[in-house]
């Protein structure tokens, strides 16, 4: 007996699994790196690959301080495509020779970023400073346990705007970008906080 062919028909997927757990998150533009930060701070370096086509990445932590990484496949989607603030995420963490049989997939699209802790108002964020193709695009996130907190938070000071919904900015669209593809929308979120501030 044949294998049958894989499809969206006859392929089921769990509308829960006890592997995966929901993230609420934030993301924000910034401009550069927060006041009180430097390039020179503590930071991870981290490169993802998004395999084409799907929900997939393999990410490569590095920390530059030990020269220990950790590496990481992972699914992650937004249930409801209209709000990316709310993601399902199921990561498996690898060993070297699992990671080194995905390795066929380090060529595929491709980010790279320095990650900085910053705390702000008594909040954590993770700070990305991208590099590569993407140099000049500074983007700040932020977790959160309950709906009701995710709803409830304001905008951070030093953000230019709240990008959360945009689908631009999510890894699995600025792994096929430029940072010349993306400068129109960056100076026109800048635009519209500059009227902001002025109203």
């Amino acid at each position: 007996m044949g294998v049958a062919k894989l499809t969206d028909q006859n392929t089921v997927v769990p509308a829960e699994s006890k592997y995966a757990r929901m993230e609420r998150e934030r993301r924000y533009l910034i401009l550069d790196l927060p006041e009180g930060l430097t390039r020179a701070d503590p930071h991870l370096q981290i490169t993802d690959n998004y395999i084409t086509g799907t929900r997939l990445r393999i990410r490569k932590v590095r920390d530059p301080r030990s020269n220990k990484w950790t590496v990481k496949f992972t699914q992650k989607f937004a249930p409801n495509p209209a709000d990316l603030s709310r993601t399902i995420i199921t990561n498996i963490y690898l060993n070297a020779l699992e990671a080194e049989t995905l390795a066929v997939f380090d060529s595929a699209n491709e980010i790279r970023k320095n990650r900085y802790s910053f705390e702000f108002d008594g909040r954590r964020f993770s700070v990305d400073m991208f590099l590569g193709d993407l140099f000049g695009l500074v983007l700040a996130e932020t977790s959160f346990e309950t709906d009701e907190e995710l709803d409830s938070f304001a905008k951070p000071g030093f953000a230019v705007a709240d990008v959360t919904n945009n689908e631009l900015f999510t890894g699995g669209k600025l792994c096929q970008l430029t940072f010349p593809d993306i400068r129109e929308e960056i100076i026109k979120s800048t635009m519209a906080r500059s009227r902001s501030a002025a109203d």
